[in-house]
């Protein structure tokens, strides 16, 4: 086939796709518009049955909002003069119930009274409001800084373990690691297991012991226990507190005394007097 041919027939191929009559010429600008549309139809020959292709590409994906505690950013404001509500309870300055209001009547005594609306539950049907002064507010605002500083921070849980058969060198640094952890107000998982080789001992007496060997005071959030079916002994140690130590230094304070009044008096029996433990084993020194 000629050259004059193959132009023919492509001049033929063009005019059919862009819907032309065979008679017209085109100027160069519409027969690259046209080219154009015989690419973009051909790409689209070139795509399967329901491509979602440009779909994807067009639309843009939703963005996915972070969930807030509540708690975070708990403040005490007024409302203003817009209450979204018609019907509210509302709470006098001095915390007087004064029943359901109408907003307008709302607005009115806070307009007469120099106060401001602030809101405090906003479930309750109807919600409650109070009206509060600006000092009030100001005062509520500092108490609920205070609150939020005073939140104890989360306990961190350390976890330490050893054989049995460790060396007496090793198990006093170990120790001082979980002395260091305990001052620190963190917990310690302490799990004590048995070698293959290590002599059969009971291992919740062995790591209660171990833990009688440390120079602080501690408490059990967990006593000795035996685990994974008597070839370990677990225990978790926390941090006395305030009560704990007080209590634990009226009995020392208490037992010099005892020896004293013991020594002045002849006891009728040999056995001692023991002072009765109140912290039911919980503090170990």
């Amino acid at each position: 086939m000629s050259g004059g041919c193959v132009r023919w027939v492509l001049n033929h191929a063009v005019r059919a796709v862009c819907g032309l009559s065979p008679g017209y010429r085109t100027p160069a600008s519409r027969f690259l518009k046209c080219s154009e549309r015989s690419n973009i139809v051909a790409a689209s020959w070139s795509r399967p049955p329901f491509s979602t292709a440009v779909d994807d590409t067009e639309q843009t994906p939703a963005t996915k909002k972070k969930k807030q505690d509540p708690r975070a950013h708990a403040t005490i404001s007024s409302v203003g003069r817009k209450i979204p509500q018609r019907q509210i309870q509302v709470i006098s300055e001095t915390g007087e119930n004064l029943g359901t209001m109408h907003r307008a009547d709302v607005i009115r005594v806070m307009d007469e009274q120099g106060l401001k609306l602030v809101l405090l539950s906003e479930h309750k049907d109807p919600p409650v409001y109070q009206l509060m002064s600006g000092k009030q507010i100001h005062q509520e605002q500092l108490k609920l800084r205070e609150r939020q500083k005073a939140k104890p921070a989360p306990v961190q849980v350390k976890e330490l373990t050893f054989s049995c058969g460790i060396a007496s060198h090793d198990l006093t640094t170990k120790l001082k690691q979980v002395e260091s952890w305990l001052e620190k107000k963190h917990h310690v998982r302490i799990t004590l297991r048995s070698g293959r080789e290590d002599p059969a001992v009971n291992l919740d007496t062995a790591l209660e012991e171990m833990v009688q060997q440390m120079e602080i005071m501690v408490g059990f959030v967990s006593k000795p226990k035996i685990i994974r079916d008597g070839r370990a002994a677990m225990c978790v140690l926390r941090p006395p507190s305030a009560k704990e130590i007080s209590q634990r230094e009226k009995n020392n304070t208490a037992a010099p005394q005892s020896a004293d009044s013991g020594s002045r008096t002849t006891p009728s029996s040999g056995s001692p007097v023991s002072t009765p433990d109140t912290t039911d084993g919980s503090i170990q020194q």
